[in-house]
């Protein structure tokens, strides 16, 4: 077996972290604490459920959450969201870390960001609404 230099096994390292942290609640996540690698929560959003709101889990929330949260969310990471049962479980925290509101607008999921504000506020709305 052939030994790598010290300086070849950091650099192979640092770029396997930097690849394993980059998709799935890694560095890139604006709610993540340098402290303790944890990613944090921000606050409530305050979206409130409009009277004739249009939004359901068949013509918003699912794309919503196959797009941005199933690469993760899916079977890896907690919370599991495969499961409109699961998601409606997890609203107060899909809400305080992706939605957003009168309130807040939560960025810290999904990492890779490509979020817009106007789908956020959809889904504040929609999980306001008990994510039907």
């Amino acid at each position: 077996m052939k030994m790598h230099s010290p300086l070849l096994s950091t650099i192979l390292l640092t770029a396997t972290f930097a690849i394993a942290t980059s998709s799935c609640g890694g560095a890139q996540d604006t709610g993540l604490d340098t402290a303790t690698g944890q990613v944090t929560a921000g606050g409530a959003t305050g979206s409130a459920c409009p009277t004739g709101s249009t939004l359901t889990y068949a013509n918003f929330g699912e794309a919503f959450i196959v797009t941005n949260c199933l690469s993760c969310h899916g079977s890896r990471q907690n919370p599991i969201l495969s499961t409109q049962t699961a998601i409606q479980t997890a609203s107060a925290e899909i809400d305080r870390m992706a939605a957003a509101g009168p309130d807040a607008t939560n960025t810290a999921m999904p990492p890779s960001g490509g979020v817009s504000t106007t789908d956020r506020l959809k889904l504040g709305e929609w999980l306001a609404c008990g994510a039907p």
